[in-house]
């Protein structure tokens, strides 16, 4: 498995500019891995800006549900692989598979055991929720331990950890 960088940190952070920022230190062309889906107006404003950022160094792969399946041949030839993000992942994961915490778990561990089959620097972004209050609504609650649970994982199995407060990159490991 090739280099494995988790970054972490709250909504508009900076997270995700760092991690590009990061990824493009590869060499030639880069993958980028969108798990969020496209639903309203918005959000295709959104892609769109985020796609032209990136440029052309950048192809994009769209993928919300499968990245066990999908993310080890679509990083063949790669100089480099950004994953944004894993919350978006798991929130699609949870509503996917009826809110079962089992079945999530079981997905992200599938997730984690094929890891070691990408060669390309993959550079993962999560977001950190577990820092705010507990929330009010039992989806909420679950939602928010299953991210802490899987940040922690990924975190674990990383060569290099980041948390990015304000901006600012604070490296964790």
């Amino acid at each position: 498995m090739a280099h494995l960088t988790y970054i972490t940190g709250g909504a508009r952070s900076g997270k995700s500019g760092f991690a590009q920022s990061l990824a493009e230190r590869c060499p030639g062309e880069l993958l980028y891995v969108a798990t969020a889906g496209i639903h309203d107006a918005e959000m295709a404003q959104r892609v769109e800006m985020h796609r032209r950022v990136r440029g052309e160094r950048w192809r994009t792969l769209e993928e919300p549900l499968e990245l066990s399946e999908r993310l080890p041949a679509a990083t063949e030839g790669v100089g480099g692989v950004l994953l944004d993000c894993m919350t978006l992942w798991l929130t699609n994961l949870l509503f996917h598979h009826e809110e079962s915490r089992e079945r999530v778990l079981a997905e992200v561990e599938r997730f984690i055991a094929r890891l070691p089959e990408i060669e390309a620097p993959l550079f993962i972004v999560s977001n950190e929720l577990g820092l705010g209050i507990v929330p009010e609504n039992r989806l909420a609650r679950l939602f928010r331990d299953l991210a802490g649970e899987v940040n922690q994982r990924l975190a674990a199995a990383a060569d290099e950890a980041w948390l990015v407060v304000s901006g600012l990159p604070v490296k964790l490991k």
